[in-house]
């Protein structure tokens, strides 16, 4: 095995590559036609490597600065100081080669591991491992979305099966109903962040229980149980088998609930009584609602919560009334479902939502629990989400802040570096917006044609572009831009000042309102005056993420007031000179300065109308803004044919926004405020 073969597979074996573009387009280089084929796979790549770039002088070289610069990042040592964490998520947003998400929620985790990963913090992860992933999407010829699960191999993963001293499997056994279920686990590395994912594909599980792991988010109320099961019990037995240490565990939404019933068991196992083991796994446990409905929180029948969950309850030594009260407001509610938010409230030191108005709104919400009237007395508090820059700028916006600020991505949470963006002429920050928009274009006219629907894209690199991408929930709104058709036509007829708007997302597949909507945007694609300038990109994932949010002028953000807890996608386009047209919901209101962007309406606290006046009303904001505000901001351009008042915001936005919103500040945030007792 040559030397430049041995240092890839050390690097392909850890993600860390997935946020750093040298050492990715390497392995694109090794087989381009199979890496793209496999979904930008770098582990595929490398076993299909073509021989004649392994030998190339030159390639080596560059082989070894990446592997030099990966050494020199894993040399570095944890920081003592910080708390040994373990983060429990029922889905992780690492690289779109890896199928362990589905949306926001993922995609916040993978970020989360990262920056953990970057601020050397003792990080271990706790997830599912999920051969068929979510699922891939495609389109019948009427826009209707379709789902396939393509099953994935282990052996095109970078992880290793779990194995004890004897080079035997890890096993841990969890109890689902009268069934005994056993689990296996393969780790991942993420730098310095380790991840477990939890597998039950076994032989010696019953047939229906082999695939309880394989997909996210699918099967009904007993397989969400049972995966809830694995996920929190057989986590904590993981790491228990493991030896790993813990300090604090920390929940990343009611997925995870499960595992203070564990926690409580060992305390009462050590003999504690069950007072003492109560105050002792609230001490170590912290709890993340990113939920701001009360349908979004996963919720269980009475009878289904006691009968796979039989022999926990035992081993507490509870009735079924004391039992099923741990997971309700009322604990003699008789008909009340079990909730997993307030098992994971119940038992949390540090209870926070992911942006200040979701606190607020949380606080609301669960005020009863915490039996006052006040809704400022619940000690629900908040953590605004944010990115991790390494892994959603754009290879060209990582080249050009380097050259312009220098070492950007160790000072990334400074906001002095980030005041350094008015030094950059009026010029060279438009043409590196103009550079962005045309390399989605390029991207958008490649792939669209070769969709299981072909569409044509009729785009110019040169032409305002707005972006909509995330999960087709019915709350969020995609369709809002056509709700007054004749409106939105007259702004596309104007051929002066024209637009074009690039759609993607999935619909969870039992959601028939929001496969809807991904439809009813199919039919405007082929509407004969958007034809062209109006597009659905097919199957979302991080890789069409990362090309919209750096690629478009406006991040189009539209959901219902107050149900969006945070959002992540519009805080990834400021570090691209990207503009938000957003309403004032989730992070927006923290981020809203009046001259960063723009919003849509004019209250965050406004009172909350019926959807049948709020959607008109916000839809007439909407064309008053793109009509009035951004279209002609972006087509009134100087002698030297810049738009300066665009320009501006796009500074201003770069500015205030980006260090705000990253994940380097978000994770120091938890240390801070959640995971230090």
């Amino acid at each position: 095995m040559s030397t430049t073969r041995t240092k890839l597979h050390d690097m392909v074996q850890n993600i860390w590559w997935s946020w750093n573009p040298v050492a990715l387009d390497l392995f694109e280089e090794l087989n381009p036609a199979v890496f793209h084929a496999s979904g930008n796979n770098p582990v595929i790549a490398l076993r299909e490597a073509k021989g004649i770039v392994l030998n190339d002088p030159d390639f080596s070289k560059r082989v070894d600065a990446a592997y030099d610069a990966f050494q020199a990042y894993m040399a570095t040592p944890l920081n003592a100081e910080y708390p040994k964490m373990a983060y429990f998520c029922m889905e992780y947003g690492l690289h779109e080669s890896l199928s362990l998400y589905s949306g926001g929620l993922g995609i916040l985790a993978g970020d989360h591991c990262k920056a953990a990963s970057d601020l050397r913090l003792p990080f271990t992860a706790i997830g599912l491992f999920l051969r068929e992933g979510y699922f891939k999407q495609s389109f019948t010829n009427d826009g209707w979305q379709e789902h396939q699960y393509p099953v994935v191999n282990p052996a095109d993963m970078p992880v290793s099966l779990v194995k004890d001293d004897s080079g035997a499997p890890v096993i841990v056994t969890v109890q689902v109903g009268d069934r005994p279920l056993n689990l296996q686990a393969w780790e991942m590395k993420i730098g310095h962040t380790v991840m477990y994912l939890l597998d039950s594909d076994l032989e010696s599980n019953p047939e229906y229980l082999r695939a309880l792991t394989h997909r996210l988010y699918s099967g009904g109320s007993d397989t969400r149980i049972m995966q809830e099961i694995v996920l929190g019990i057989g986590g904590i037995r993981l790491l228990r088998t493991l030896g790993i240490e813990v300090e604090t565990y920390h929940m990343n939404e009611g997925h995870c609930s499960f595992l203070t019933l564990e926690l409580l068991n060992e305390a009462l196992q050590n003999g504690l009584s069950m007072e003492e083991a109560e105050a002792a796994v609230r001490s170590k446990t912290v709890f993340t609602t990113h939920t701001p409905v009360e349908a979004g929180h996963d919720r269980f029948d009475p009878s289904l919560t006691l009968y796979m969950l039989r022999t926990v309850r035992e081993s507490l030594g509870l009735s079924e009334r004391d039992f099923l009260g741990l997971g309700r407001v009322d604990a003699s509610d008789p008909y009340a479902l079990f909730n997993m938010t307030i098992l994971g409230f119940r038992f949390s030191r540090k209870q926070n939502g992911v942006s200040a108005l979701n606190g607020e709104l949380s606080r609301r919400m669960f005020k009863d629990m915490w039996q006052v009237e006040d809704a400022a007395k619940v000690p629900i508090t908040h953590v605004t989400n944010g990115i991790h820059l390494g892994t959603w700028a754009a290879r060209p916006a990582q080249e050009f802040l380097s050259k312009h600020l220098g070492d950007w991505q160790n000072r990334a949470a400074d906001p002095g570096l980030w005041a350094a963006i008015d030094q950059i002429p009026d010029e060279l920050l438009w043409k590196y917006r103009s550079s962005l928009r045309k390399r989605l274009v390029e991207f958008i006219q490649q792939r669209a044609p070769q969709q299981t629907i072909p569409m044509e894209p009729n785009f110019d690199p040169d032409v305002l572009t707005i972006g909509f991408s995330r999960r087709f929930a019915t709350y969020k709104r995609a369709t809002l831009l056509f709700m007054n058709e004749e409106r939105l036509l007259e702004i596309f007829r104007k051929t002066d000042r024209p637009i074009q708007v690039v759609y993607a997302g999935k619909a969870h597949p039992q959601d028939e309102g929001g496969k809807q909507l991904i439809q009813r945007v199919f039919w405007y694609t082929q509407h004969t005056e958007l034809r062209g300038k109006v597009v659905l990109m097919e199957n979302y994932n991080m890789e069409i993420g990362r090309y919209l949010v750096s690629g478009a002028d406006i991040w189009l953000n539209n959901p219902r007031r107050p149900m969006e807890a945070s959002g992540t996608s519009g805080q990834k386009v400021a570090i691209h000179g990207g503009l938000n047209l957003s309403i004032l919901d989730g992070w927006w209101p923290e981020g809203y300065k009046g001259n960063n962007g723009w919003a849509i309406g004019t209250d965050a606290s406004a009172d909350i109308k019926d959807p049948k006046i709020q959607d008109p009303e916000d839809a007439n904001f909407l064309y008053d803004t793109l009509e009035n505000e951004v279209i002609p901001a972006f087509y009134n351009r100087d002698n030297n044919g810049i738009p300066t008042a665009w320009v501006a915001r796009m500074r201003e936005a770069m500015k205030t926004l980006v260090y705000q919103f990253s994940a380097e500040r978000q994770v120091r945030d938890y240390i801070e405020h959640i995971y230090k007792v």
